[in-house]
């Protein structure tokens, strides 16, 4: 029998969440109710963390909150309190699953809660927001988001039948084991393009003989930000930072921006860092018509990848940017890192004669690299493109040397 923590506002949403309930129970497990509802409570089930304790837990004051009467003060109260509360009862060993329902408000305090808590844990939304985009609300956990199709608001002969699903979903989850593999590899995470695919691939077989398991990463914004997340939670024991991508969409606006914050999390851990400027020559958007009219003056090159994908070059002034940030990442690292350049493009496409091959491009990022970054930092480049087998190969060589180092 296992405990799930059904959080969600139970004084607009008591009969559903009451319903929920019996489903859980009804399949043997024990629910652990947190309200998070700021003008009342239910009284159809018992309530183990009440309304008060969740806003005083975002640092507010329930009475507060109620007498201003304030929504959009009490959604932001609850959505920092609920994750603190769902952490505390996790690390007490209190519960082994979460669920909650709700439109877009409840959704976002649900969901606080739920990405508060480590990768593997089970996690089920309920939300009118799931059919979406759900960003905002999975961020980079693994939250399971159902659509509620009707509106959480009473129980019938639709929601009657999602919420028995969800309750059956969050069941099967707790009541599940995962198999142990029978020898624990050290992990190493790789990030990865389409146009850095090949290079991955090699380091990955190269590395998996040698004893350790990659996790690849695809670069599309959220892809960089669980990788970085992952590598927060202690969960990884070096980076192999092929694919870069994401710093041309944060510079130039494209749609695969993972924010300034990319590139830190292996230096603030401590843990072994290898650097490459993989595809730092294209930005992301969807359709030319997501472009930004100021890169549509003629003097940018366009490449559709795919029917979703537009790529751009970026320029000489976006590949300085880079270079800079690049450093300042490295020189605040707290471990190992270096970084491997290659020479002849560090994409397919800015292979030699390919369209997006501009050689001023790629030296003014790798100068600005070079003039910024610590004299300890080691830079090697060599002579060959990132998908070439000589790149992958000093890739996996420079990537066990810096664990070497870390010892």
């Amino acid at each position: 029998m296992a405990t799930i923590l059904m959080i969600g506002s139970f004084d607009t949403k008591d009969d559903e969440y009451a319903f929920l309930r019996e489903q859980i129970v009804a399949r043997g497990h024990e629910v652990l109710a947190v309200n998070t509802g700021v003008m009342g409570t239910t009284e159809s089930f018992p309530v183990g963390v009440e309304a008060e304790e969740v806003a005083s837990a975002g640092d507010g004051d329930l009475g507060r909150l109620r007498a201003d009467k304030d929504r959009g003060e009490a959604m932001k109260v609850m959505s920092a309190g609920a994750p603190v509360v769902a952490k505390r009862l996790y690390d007490a060993g209190t519960v082994d699953g979460i669920i909650g329902m709700g439109g877009t408000g409840g959704s976002t305090v649900v969901a606080s809660a739920m990405r508060a808590l480590p990768v593997g844990f089970p996690k089920v939304c309920v939300s009118t927001a799931a059919s979406g985009d759900t960003s905002p609300y999975v961020g980079t956990k693994d939250v399971t988001m159902i659509p509620s199709i009707v509106d959480v608001a009473g129980i019938n002969r639709v929601s009657r039948i999602i919420f028995t699903r969800a309750a059956g979903a969050i069941c099967g989850m707790v009541e599940s084991s995962v198999p142990e593999a029978a020898d624990e590899k050290p992990i190493i995470t790789a990030s990865m393009f389409g146009n850095t695919t090949e290079c991955v691939d090699a380091c990955r077989a190269s590395l998996g003989d040698k004893g350790y398991e990659l996790l690849v990463f695809h670069a599309t914004g959220t892809g960089g930000k669980t990788m970085e997340s992952l590598v927060r939670e202690g969960l990884v024991d070096a980076v192999l930072d092929v694919t870069t991508t994401e710093w041309a969409d944060t510079v130039c606006g494209g749609v695969f921006d993972a924010g300034p914050d990319r590139l830190s999390a292996a230096g603030e851990m401590g843990i072994p860092h290898l650097i490459a400027p993989g595809c730092v020559d294209m930005a992301n958007f969807t359709g030319m018509d997501s472009v930004p009219e100021r890169f549509k003056d003629g003097s940018r090159t366009f490449y559709e990848w795919n029917p979703t994908v537009t790529l751009m070059r970026t320029n000489v002034e976006e590949n300085r940017q880079m270079g800079k940030a690049f450093a300042e990442k490295a020189n605040a690292a707290k471990g190992p890192v270096a970084f491997l350049i290659p020479t002849k493009g560090v994409s397919i496409l800015d292979g030699d004669g390919e369209m997006f091959c501009d050689r001023e491009a790629d030296q003014a990022m790798f100068d600005a690299l070079k003039k910024d970054l610590n004299d300890d930092i080691r830079v090697v480049e060599i002579h060959a493109n990132i998908n070439d087998e000589a790149f992958s190969a000093k890739a996996v060589e420079m990537m066990l040397e810096l664990i070497a180092e870390k010892g």
